[in-house]
């Protein structure tokens, strides 16, 4: 039997290829799809339900603590403890963000015993008490196992919605960072979080003693990406901070989304300008993409909507409306 030719494209047709080809260079999202009839052609569904299965995957696959840890610990920043949140599995995380926030266990990351000789600048890791099977003890002082060395900025490596992302750019992420930030400030011992959410960060940055902290987190998947991180900053951290209190670094995930350099670069920036101003969040903004500036003088701006911007090391309001004189 012979087959049937396909019928010759239409110049309209061609035409239109070209115009989403041409957009498509620009976007990673699904983007002139085409039809067959009324519905998809089959090259998209199918793909779409890759997306949708890798999306999936990033949000369910567990995270490798160990893997991550001995990753972690050849940066030389010291061995990284891991604290786990009071969601008991992903599937009570996924359903109780509240859980997420908070803390339920710390004991060593790598594959270590608890009792073994691992300090940092003469701390032990584990300084709680242990169960009678050796596990960490739960309690309001389960954070004591935290080394509260009192560092000028600390890092958080929390898997958040995707494992995935972390486990791809979490260590480059934290080498990036330790090289913008270690000759200006002093560093903690990094800290991995697994069930966590981006708030988790504030309990272990005031349980490490550090002036500012960074939440490496893998972010929500999406049908294009589905390894994306993000850095949430918060100065002076502890519990009960808002999310207007942090900045966020999004979309992380080189090489179609932000390069480390330039994320590290950024956090840099907003970690110099969450000190001079004295907190972090709404007020505090991102001026590292000013070419004029450098990071040594970038200068974080507040907006008074009656003046303009001015600087923030000057006395002034934070963010006004005075309507009383418009129409």
């Amino acid at each position: 039997m012979t087959a049937t030719p396909r019928p010759l494209r239409r110049p309209e047709d061609a035409a239109a290829q070209s115009f989403w080809d041409s957009l498509r260079r620009t976007t990673q999202a699904r983007i002139g799809l085409g039809r067959a009839g009324d519905a998809l052609p089959t090259t998209e569904v199918l793909e779409f339900r890759a997306a949708h299965a890798a999306a999936r995957d990033a949000v369910h696959n567990p995270l490798d603590v160990a893997a991550l840890a001995t990753a972690v610990s050849a940066l030389g920043l010291g061995e990284p403890v891991h604290v786990r949140s009071l969601a008991a599995d992903r599937s009570e995380y996924l359903r109780r963000p509240d859980l997420g926030r908070l803390p339920g266990s710390v004991e060593a990351a790598g594959p270590v015993r608890l009792d073994a000789a691992n300090s940092i600048a003469g701390r032990m890791i584990w300084s709680g008490e242990t169960s009678a099977t050796g596990d960490p003890r739960d309690g309001e002082d389960v954070l004591a196992g935290v080394p509260n060395v009192g560092a000028e900025v600390g890092f958080v490596l929390a898997d958040g919605l995707s494992p995935r992302a972390l486990a791809d750019h979490g260590v480059p992420m934290l080498a990036a960072l330790i090289e913008a930030l270690g000759e200006r400030y002093t560093l903690a011992p990094p800290v991995i979080a697994t069930q966590a959410r981006v708030a988790l960060g504030d309990h272990i940055g005031a349980a490490l003693g550090v002036t500012t902290v960074l939440v490496l987190i893998g972010e929500r998947p999406g049908l294009s990406v589905a390894d994306s991180l993000g850095i949430y900053l918060t100065h002076h951290p502890r519990p009960g901070r808002a999310d207007s209190e942090r900045n966020c670094i999004s979309n992380i995930h080189p090489p179609e989304g932000l390069t480390y350099t330039r994320a590290a670069r950024i956090a840099t920036t907003l970690v110099d300008g969450a000190r001079r101003l004295g907190r972090s969040g709404v007020d505090l903004k991102d001026t590292s993409a000013d070419p004029a500036l450098t990071i040594a003088h970038v200068e974080p701006l507040l907006l008074d909507t009656r003046t303009g911007p001015v600087d923030a090391r000057t006395a002034c309001p934070p963010l006004t409306l005075d309507v009383s004189d418009r129409a």
